[in-house]
């Protein structure tokens, strides 16, 4: 049974999705193979009918039609090559991936559609169903974005729950720009020693993860949690626990360390650290990445908050 590649479409109502679709449908994406459309969430606009010559549109307006069996139908019926979903920005994304997608139809993109002026208030509001749309998408575009409101979002630094999607800022005006300028760094690197705060560490692992060389050389100060890895004998690899969505998504951000004494600790131990950063190959990270070379190290409290948030 051959593959059908799937397209999710996610985000709230009126946060763009229906305009995108068309304007990739527009621009040929379903010219030349057969495409079904499942739309499941209906706002003020629609697909532009010149673009749907090749496209089967099915609506489905309850959560429960949305089933396996019911896919299968579809499949059947209409012989797609190809599946876009204009999914429903209040239901969960992980049932359909666990329950309703037919093993041949396999999920090639998420792309997340944001209304970059209401995005505080669902985080704030409904933040489980939005930081899921935002921590699984490829793509990532908020929309109608003002001046303050680039600048909102940038200082966010929403790469720290998504370091793999692409994000752009849409313009009010119709001009798009990417969401980094290279410019970022959530860290003045003219401090002596960079204290990372407790409240900031994963902040600081993302930033250190993109850009090993922005911090090779610097001196850093924080408190973390002694590892040892189990994958890697001999490595040692402090961190901190993050909950990157809700607490069901709870994981360790660990780094390279090298220091005589650190063998001294053992797992799951504070520990407080001043090391010198540098950025070297090490097999742990397939290629280069931040290393901790620690000059002191000292058993220290834990932190009020353990686990990191974003």
């Amino acid at each position: 049974m051959a593959d059908i590649p799937v397209y999710l479409i996610a985000g709230f109502l009126d946060a763009g999705k229906t305009n995108f679709i068309n304007g990739i449908l527009e621009d040929g994406f379903a010219r030349q193979d057969r495409t079904l459309l499942l739309c499941c969430e209906e706002g003020e606009e629609e697909y532009n009918p010149k673009a749907l010559d090749n496209v089967t549109v099915i609506t489905i307006e309850d959560e429960e039609e949305l089933k396996c069996s019911y896919l299968k139908e579809l499949e059947k019926k209409y012989r797609p090559q190809q599946v876009l979903i204009e999914y429903n920005g209040m239901w969960q994304m992980e049932r359909l991936y666990r329950e309703v997608l037919p093993a041949n139809w396999v999920l090639y993109q998420i792309m997340t559609m944001v209304e970059a002026s209401t995005f505080d208030l669902y985080a704030k509001n409904m933040g489980q169903l939005m930081m899921e749309k935002i921590t699984n998408a490829d793509m990532l575009v908020f929309n109608r974005c003002t001046p303050e409101l680039r600048d909102s979002l940038r200082k966010r630094n929403l790469r720290m729950v998504n370091r793999r999607a692409d994000i752009f800022l849409e313009n009010v005006d119709g001009s798009s720009e990417d969401y980094l300028t290279g410019d970022e760094c959530p860290f003045d690197l003219n401090q002596d020693v960079i204290d990372i705060p407790d409240d900031d560490f994963g902040v600081w692992y993302v930033d250190v993860m993109d850009h090993p060389d922005r911090y090779d050389g610097k001196l850093v100060h924080m408190k973390l949690i002694m590892c040892h890895s189990k994958k890697y004998p001999g490595i040692h690899c402090p961190g901190r626990f993050a909950m990157v969505c809700c607490e069901n998504d709870v994981q360790f951000l660990g780094l390279i360390a090298k220091g005589d004494t650190l063998d001294q600790y053992e797992n799951r131990d504070w520990i407080e650290v001043t090391a010198r950063m540098s950025a070297e190959k090490h097999k742990a990270y397939k290629g280069v990445g931040p290393v901790m070379n620690v000059l002191s190290v000292a058993p220290c409290e834990k932190p009020a908050q353990e686990v990191v948030t974003f």
